[in-house]
């Protein structure tokens, strides 16, 4: 079974009640641990609390995550 933590987060919100969460997770299972950053994609329902559409890992070294952002500036 593998546990996931939330060790910071941050939000942009787009449309009426849409957002796109960045986070740096750990996912914690017997064979140890696994640092990431994942960018989610969900919305809020009527009563504030969320529900999410999608999700992506991308890989915790530095050089592949600004790689892929300078190619989203680049889109």
């Amino acid at each position: 079974m593998v546990e996931y933590e939330t060790i910071e987060a941050e939000e942009i919100k787009f449309g009426r009640n849409n957002f796109i969460e960045v986070a740096r997770k750990k996912a914690i299972s017997e064979e140890g641990e696994n640092e990431f950053i994942s960018i989610s994609r969900g919305y809020y329902l009527e009563d504030g609390s969320k529900k999410w559409k999608a999700s992506i890992a991308l890989p915790k070294e530095k050089e592949k995550r600004e790689e892929i952002a300078e190619l989203i500036k680049s889109l």
